[in-house]
């Protein structure tokens, strides 16, 4: 298996975890109470350690083997997990969860918690596997490479790992977590036995402050960078509006199973999917700039249709839509931070992009409850889940209208 094969399938392995992971923690969430704010709190102490710790990620990237460190995360995960499956257990059977407040703080407690390691492991690990890619293929193949792992990542994360999550569920709670453990461990296996230097070559160590400034200097003094991570991050907010929101969306309007909400989202993977792979050939055809713009268009649109679809079909296309437009857009946007960012460099930069383009997802989570809470006062309930929605499409709309030119303006500079 070549070193790009091992790597991919370990992604894999993890992104299966991540994908059941997907539908557990909202769902599990939902069993505890019928809050939304409260069963967003739960995915957003998964997203919060982005916000965090991406900087102090980014300085501990360049500075130890990039390998070594997705190791040690990867089984911080499986522990964390492991941790989430026996609370679970110890817990069952669960009471019915009320409208208002907790049936079990001390299980919602312990998913916060687990949710919390989880997530800090994840800011460390994916951070070190983007800056650990070049290292195993050419310049000219990024576009291509990143789309292989994209669409495993895809396949298992939102293809087969949604539908395994939900059948977990109706199986047993305590499965949704503990069948992780087991694919990190697989996924350990294989990061283990990659043979390379995935050390950034240095020259020199200073303090953290002063690497630090050296990173937001290239990031600042590289137009295209910046714009592309505040459109990233902007995007991160809606989309993660629409996760959250379509929990109970798809509850309470259409009366969808857990099952049938984990195929809905893998509608979306199938998107992503067809995105990663055919994202290369796309922007050969259309060129980059076109193709950002033209995704980021297509986004908004897709958000104002989940509001209006009438059964799991119907929002499965919109996912795969959304998805589809998503996965090209990464294709081109990470491919170009990688060229652009010199290795020495490339944990920091990377770091302080996503600082800004994942940070923003906490909000989105909050925001999707907060809207609906306020929607209740105005509105039915049925109408107050579907304003998330209405939200995301609009807010995109008007960041593409925002960003249009400045996409076309930081390629052209780049190109100088």
């Amino acid at each position: 298996m070549t070193a790009l094969r091992r790597f991919i399938t370990a992604s894999g392995m993890t992104n299966l975890a991540d994908g059941i992971a997907v539908v557990a923690w909202g769902w599990i969430g939902s069993l505890l109470t019928r809050d939304p704010l409260l069963v967003a709190l739960v995915p957003v102490a998964l997203r919060t350690p982005w916000a965090v710790l991406a900087l102090p990620a980014g300085l501990v990237t360049d500075r130890v083997d990039r390998r070594r460190l997705i190791l040690a995360m990867d089984a911080l995960r499986a522990a964390a997990f492991l941790f989430a499956a026996l609370a679970l257990w110890l817990a069952l059977p669960l009471a019915p969860a009320p409208a208002e407040g907790l049936s079990s703080p001390s299980l919602y407690t312990a998913l916060l918690a687990a949710a919390l390691v989880v997530g800090a492991a994840e800011v460390f690990r994916d951070n070190a596997a983007q800056t650990l890619l070049p290292a195993l293929v050419p310049p000219d193949r990024l576009e291509r490479a990143n789309g292989w792992l994209w669409s495993a990542e895809l396949l298992t994360n939102a293809l087969i790992g949604p539908a395994l999550g939900a059948f977990l569920i109706g199986l047993w709670l305590p499965l949704a977590f503990g069948v992780n453990a087991a694919a990190y461990g697989l996924a350990m296996l294989l990061v283990a036995g990659l043979a390379g230097q995935f050390r950034a070559v240095r020259s020199d160590r200073r303090g953290w402050r002063a690497e630090l400034a050296e990173g937001f200097a290239f990031l600042r003094g590289v137009p295209l960078l910046k714009t592309l991570a505040w459109t990233t991050g902007f995007w991160n907010l809606f989309h993660q509006m629409i996760v959250i929101g379509v929990v109970l969306h798809a509850q309470e309007n259409l009366g969808l199973s857990a099952q049938a909400y984990g195929l809905t989202l893998a509608g979306g993977a199938v998107g992503g999917i067809a995105g990663s792979l055919l994202g290369e050939r796309i922007v050969r055809a259309l060129g980059a700039v076109r193709t950002m713009q033209w995704m980021l268009a297509a986004s908004g649109p897709c958000f104002l249709a989940m509001a209006l679809a009438p059964d799991a079909w119907t929002l499965g296309l919109c996912f795969a839509a959304m998805e589809f437009s998503g996965f090209v857009w990464n294709v081109v946007s990470v491919s170009t931070r990688q060229r652009l960012i010199p290795d020495a460099l490339l944990g920091r930069v990377n770091s302080l992009y996503r600082l800004l383009a994942w940070g923003m997802m906490p909000l989105g989570l909050i925001l999707s409850g907060l809207v609906v809470l306020a929607g209740e006062q105005l509105v039915t309930r049925g109408i107050a889940l579907t304003l998330p929605f209405w939200v995301a499409g609009i807010g995109s709309l008007a960041v593409t209208g925002l960003v249009w030119t400045r996409i076309e303006r930081g390629f052209a500079g780049i190109s100088r």
